[in-house]
């Protein structure tokens, strides 16, 4: 709304005409979601401590060391959630269908993951909603999200990374497929990262940034022709999203960082990966997510070979899942674990900003 408003006044103020940069409105949203949790995060804590708001149960089979984080508050993400939206309402242009597609999917997510932690936290059960009634509803909201684009006339193409030349176009029924696919598996990959204070955040900033650059250089024609990655009118407004994500995580994290004050909960990190997931699909740049976001592969890896290695042999790859709980277990100190999957994390994506290039 500010961005339609004060840009429409630049022929009186022509200092207004900065707005008409995505990169200017991009640094803007990041400001105010950073600033948006520093002040309602506390206050967010806060009333939910004043009227006995149970917090975040812990699993049973979990380390004995995070007994200390029985009760922490939860539920953070929906601050988090509330300054991306604020930022993109204030800052992004409204007329874009991308901006509310994304806005959709991860409201929808969102509200999934609502339900979900108001089950666990009413229940102090850390089981939530059944996996198979919530891949559903993922489902639906991916999948609907996927029609949403080839009615707009999205192309089903399929781009590779480090090749101009390869590439594929999926059809209809494959797109929706493969939409849902990457939707909900950067989701649920980032939902299982969020075990350790801080640890999904990291790598929820360092992708969001990542994409951020993807959709702002998709977006430029002139920029996307020089690079031969896939022209997207209009995909430059995405990033400016994916610049309140950065900002608002950054927010959390003086929150969440060892100790944590709060936890994000299911509902930031589902519309958060959910986010990241379907902002990947908008710039087709699906492929490169597994290496951005390579430690939401890993963590939700861990916990597939080590569900059906234990179904086959009855036997453990490592000592729990997800991965970070086998190093915990281990001896590592959990900041140790924390900073160096930031540090992976800076590594892959620095790494997947290469394929810009190297074509």
């Amino acid at each position: 709304m500010l961005y339609h408003i004060l840009y429409n006044l630049r022929e009186h103020v022509s200092w207004f005409n900065v707005f008409k940069y995505q990169t200017f409105r991009a640094m803007l949203a990041f400001l105010i979601a950073f600033l948006f949790l520093l002040v309602f995060q506390p206050i967010f804590i806060r009333k939910l401590l004043e009227r006995g708001v149970k917090g975040q149960p812990i699993r049973d089979d979990g380390p004995k060391a995070h007994e200390v984080k029985r009760g922490t508050p939860t539920m953070g993400g929906l601050v988090i959630i509330g300054g991306v939206f604020f930022a993109t309402f204030l800052l992004a242009d409204l007329t874009n269908k991308f901006v509310w597609l994304m806005v959709a999917v991860m409201a929808g997510f969102g509200a999934l993951g609502f339900v979900d932690d108001w089950r666990k936290i009413v229940q102090q059960d850390s089981k939530g909603l059944s996996g198979s009634v919530r891949l559903q509803w993922e489902a639906g909201i991916a999948g609907g999200a996927a029609v949403a684009l080839l009615l707009m006339g999205f192309s089903s193409e399929l781009s590779m990374p480090f090749v101009k030349e390869w590439s594929f176009v999926l059809g209809p029924v494959l797109f929706v497929l493969f939409t849902i696919l990457v939707v909900v598996g950067a989701s649920n990959a980032v939902n299982l990262t969020d075990g350790l204070d801080g640890l999904a955040i990291g790598p929820i900033m360092t992708v969001a940034v990542t994409y951020a650059l993807f959709c702002y250089v998709g977006g430029r024609a002139d920029v996307a022709r020089y690079l031969a990655i896939p022209h997207i009118p209009g995909l430059g407004e995405v990033a400016i999203i994916l610049a309140a994500v950065t900002g608002a995580g950054l927010g959390f994290l003086w929150f969440n960082t060892f100790p944590a004050s709060v936890f994000m909960g299911d509902l930031g990190a589902l519309a958060l990966g959910a986010g990241l997931g379907f902002g990947a699909v908008l710039c087709k740049h699906e492929v490169v997510l597994v290496v951005a976001g390579g430690i939401f592969v890993l963590e939700a890896l861990s916990v597939i070979i080590q569900r059906y290695y234990y179904k086959i042999t009855k036997k453990r790859v490592f000592r729990m899942a997800p991965i970070h709980h086998h190093f915990e277990l281990l001896g590592w100190a959990e900041p140790k674990i924390i900073v160096r999957f930031w540090i992976i994390s800076i590594v892959l994506a620095l790494v997947c900003l290469t394929t810009l290039k190297l074509r």
